[in-house]
């Protein structure tokens, strides 16, 4: 099979969860063991570092590796979903995984998982641990794909554990509650392993303690470490941030919720340092200042072009929104907006925060779990959000375009997968 073949033949023959939602979603650990076992448990051989949480995950990721990289360390990342092309979700030290080494993967091991069945999730997971095993990396930093007790990343036992936040998302597998959703994310905290949890609440903040006791894990709470002094927005984009520590550190990261992130960060480098991983201040600067360079980070608040404006952002549900938002807020300028949500999300929870003062291009992504536009349309027009629809996330952008003037702004987002298709049209290079 061709590399595009065989693209085809996983995403026929294992159900996406990007795709399909909840059909792809397989609970428990079973069949990643099994492929754990014939793969010769690759994952025992090198390092990791484990990040979970409802937002910021990707960010806090890529970050993390682009810290190591500088460190000088060989560095695996592993993450999800995919924007415009499969193999973003396996880097070593930024680079993809080959179109070579995936075709002969499935080839080589296709007799073996087809009768498991396993989801396209535990198959690439497998996937990523040979990978990275092959390529002998240092440390891997790996994603949590959806919750953490039973996601087929957790069969790893990580040097540090990261929580970033709990918010609802996923609520039919993770719970209904906040402590529900963060008892789930708690599971991958293991015996001994410090853990940093990034954002707490007054319901997750005992979840996270209990669980911690119950193993002899050291916790840190990355709020009470204080470690960012002041931040401010740059005007050339990104924030600076004022540091305890390692002085000015710049971030290319220019969304506000990167403000959370870079506590979360800056706690988990202070633990891998606890753990023998030297990494100086220096290399907290450049990994913080080249992560989209470094890593292949693309749709976080990212600039697309300057005039007129237009940023993607790739958050997609209320937690991710009330930091969009509160930057949408902050633009003094008209403002259009390409909007696009799958239908398994808080569409209402969204919609009830967006900005009433701009003009929207209501569209829909090329996925089957995306929302009709016209149904988006239609919907949002009850929160006083008015616009046209368009079928495709393409012809909504166009549209924009043509209607804004060279000093306007234009957002692109409300779902991974508008990014992702917009990207794509762009043909953004993913190597």
């Amino acid at each position: 099979m061709t590399y595009k073949e065989t693209i085809e033949y996983l995403f026929a023959s294992t159900p996406l969860f990007q795709n399909v939602g909840g059909e792809a979603y397989k609970e428990g650990l079973e069949n990643t063991w099994r492929l754990d076992d014939h793969l010769g448990h690759p994952h025992r051989r090198f390092k990791t570092v484990h990040v979970a949480g409802t937002n910021g995950k990707g960010s806090c990721s890529h970050t993390l590796a682009a810290i190591l990289q500088a460190a000088g360390l060989k560095v695996g990342l592993f993450t999800s979903p995919h924007l415009v092309d499969f193999r973003e979700r396996i880097r070593v030290n930024g680079a993809t995984v080959s179109e070579e080494w995936v075709v002969g993967f499935v080839r080589d091991h296709q007799e073996f998982f087809e009768p498991l069945h396993p989801s396209f999730f535990e198959l690439t997971t497998a996937m990523a641990f040979k990978y990275f095993e092959e390529e002998n990396v240092d440390v891997a930093v790996v994603e949590v794909g959806l919750g953490g007790r039973l996601d087929c990343t957790n069969i790893i036992v990580p040097e540090v554990c990261v929580v970033t936040n709990i918010s609802f998302d996923h609520v039919v597998f993770l719970g209904d509650t906040l402590a529900k959703i963060a008892w789930e994310k708690a599971g991958i905290i293991k015996n001994g392993v410090p853990v940093v949890i990034g954002e707490s609440v007054e319901e997750t903040r005992p979840v996270f303690l209990r669980k911690a006791k119950d193993v002899d894990a050291p916790i840190f709470f990355a709020e009470e470490d204080e470690e960012i002094v002041e931040w401010n927005f740059c005007e050339g984009g990104g924030i600076d941030y004022q540091t305890r520590t390692y002085g000015t550190v710049h971030g290319e990261l220019g969304g506000a919720c990167q403000v959370k992130n870079a506590s979360t960060i800056l706690c988990a480098v202070k633990r891998l340092a606890e753990r023998g991983f030297t990494v100086s201040d220096d290399d907290v600067r450049r990994g913080f200042a080249n992560v989209c360079g470094m890593t292949g980070l693309m749709g976080r608040w990212q600039t697309l072009q300057e005039s007129p404006k237009v940023v993607c952002d790739t958050g997609h549900n209320v937690g991710g929104f009330q930091w969009i938002v509160q930057q949408l807020n902050s633009i003094k300028r008209p403002l259009h907006i390409v909007f696009g949500m799958v239908n398994d999300k808080d569409v209402s929870g969204v919609l009830a925060m967006l900005p009433r003062n701009a003009r929207y291009y209501f569209c829909q992504a090329r996925v089957k779990r995306a929302m009709p536009y016209g149904q988006l349309q239609t919907t949002a027009a009850e929160y006083g959000l008015r616009g046209e629809g368009y079928p495709t996330v393409e012809e909504a952008y166009s549209a924009a375009l043509a209607n804004a003037a060279p000093n306007d702004f234009v957002y692109v987002g409300g779902s991974s997968f508008v990014v992702a298709d917009l990207l794509a049209a762009m043909n953004c290079n993913i190597s």
